[in-house]
């Protein structure tokens, strides 16, 4: 059997070479991209633009939270939900959005959904309360959800599987730079204008790299499209669910996720206050610390060439787990060596999983991806609220403490899938 139909085994490194490969050494009649082939870097910089846009637009306001809370008058967990109700919107809709994709092609509902998402981030400036702020942030992840599944299943259908980890991981790569860039611009741009101005200078970023992304996205060549039908949907759906792989790759997103989103929604109150007191625009270049996320996701297919996935898995979550704990410290170069550790881990897990996603998924590849991007960004917005309800009960401690709790979840999950793997080896041996 296949290591999907078996369910047991993408996770712990069944594939042991996913690096790219010399377009030569690929067979003939396949004509997917290949990195150095036509296209590929259009594509690679195309999908990485989108990143840079979905990230920057989705996580605008989580480095301005207390310049939010001090103009609203609202706590830290009130404030955190401009960045959970775009998490959560993006959540609920992706599956939608994903079946839109496999009936009217990747790139048409990914153009559409930037656009939108780009015309709701030149309004959110002008949100006259934090009721409304929320409302049009939910509106605007919905919007963005569009992108991720449509993106990841445009490259299982248009790159070799070989080079699928790289390609995914360049386009996460985009999304470490987005979220970092629009941190550090709004950070600045805050502390001289205030948060409005701030988040608008990120939805001008983000319209050019709508524009760009459009313009170079080369137009799919394998696409078939799909039905629209209720049934298809709950039928493609079901059978995704039923599979126990896929259904741990998603629990693995979502608590990466729950870590990464608790970290960085509470950082700058963190960082704000003592013993620290640092400015807005300092707080706000913290996030340069993304670089580390870009390198980490771009590199994960060498990982998993060497370590296997299952390897790549428990790297990551102990690399995260060690930053957690050593961002303990009241001082700020072990707070900074924590982030570069959170991050690291987070980006490099996510890039394993969710190019395991589309590789295992053989069918309804869309939907497969839109339900890791839904887990995923539940995970962001669990992380967002429970993180900042645990800064206030018990200080930074209480935000550490889940996110240990989260990468406990995945190791466990993953040491079930080796278990998993090697129980079903001794049945096939046998």
């Amino acid at each position: 059997m296949s290591p999907a139909s078996t369910g047991a085994s993408t996770i712990v490194g069944a594939v042991p070479s996913l690096p790219s490969v010399p377009a030569s050494s690929a067979p003939a009649s396949d004509s997917r991209m290949t990195p150095g082939g036509p296209g590929y870097r259009r594509m690679s910089f195309a999908l990485f633009l989108a990143g840079v846009a979905t990230f920057a637009l989705l996580y605008s306001t989580q480095a301005l939270l207390p310049l939010i809370s001090g103009d609203f008058g609202v706590a830290a967990s009130q404030a955190s939900w401009t960045v959970a109700a775009a998490t959560g919107g993006l959540a609920l809709f992706v599956l939608p959005m994903s079946a839109l994709s496999e009936r009217y092609g990747r790139r048409t509902v990914m153009t559409a959904s930037l656009g939108v998402a780009v015309g709701v981030g030149l309004l959110v400036p002008f949100a006259p309360s934090l009721g409304a702020l929320v409302v049009l942030r939910a509106v605007q992840g919905a919007a963005l959800a569009g992108l991720p599944a449509s993106a990841t299943a445009y490259l299982a259908e248009e790159v070799r599987p070989k080079a699928l980890v790289t390609a995914i991981g360049l386009f996460v790569a985009g999304n470490s730079v987005g979220g970092m860039s629009g941190r550090v611009i709004t950070g600045w741009v805050a502390q001289e204008w205030g948060w409005r101005v701030a988040v608008g200078a990120i939805g001008v970023l983000a319209v050019a790299c709508a524009i760009a992304f459009r313009l170079l996205l080369p137009a799919p060549r394998h696409f078939k499209a799909g039905s629209l039908a209720p049934r298809v949907l709950v039928g493609t759906v079901r059978a995704h669910l039923a599979d126990p792989l896929l259904c741990r790759l998603y629990a693995i997103g979502a608590l990466f996720m729950t870590v990464f989103g608790g970290v960085y929604t509470v950082i700058g109150y963190r960082l704000t206050e003592a013993p620290f007191s640092l400015p807005q625009g300092i707080v706000g270049s913290i996030f340069l610390v993304y670089l580390v996320g870009t390198v980490s996701a771009s590199t994960a297919g060498r990982l998993v060439g060497r370590l296997g996935r299952r390897g790549a898995l428990y790297l990551a979550g102990g690399t995260t787990a060690a930053g957690l704990l050593v961002s303990l410290a009241d001082s700020l170069v072990p707070v900074l060596l924590g982030l570069v550790l959170i991050t690291a881990g987070f980006f490099a897990g996510h890039a394993v999983a969710s190019s395991a996603v589309s590789r295992t998924a053989t069918t309804g590849r869309a939907q497969a991806s839109a339900l890791y991007q839904s887990a995923y960004y539940i995970g962001a917005s669990a992380g967002s609220t429970v993180g900042a309800i645990a800064f206030h009960a018990g200080g930074w401690a209480g935000t550490v403490g889940v996110g240990v709790l989260a990468v406990l979840g995945v190791v466990t999950i993953t040491v079930f899938g080796t278990r998993a793997a090697r129980r079903q080896t001794l049945v096939a041996a046998h």
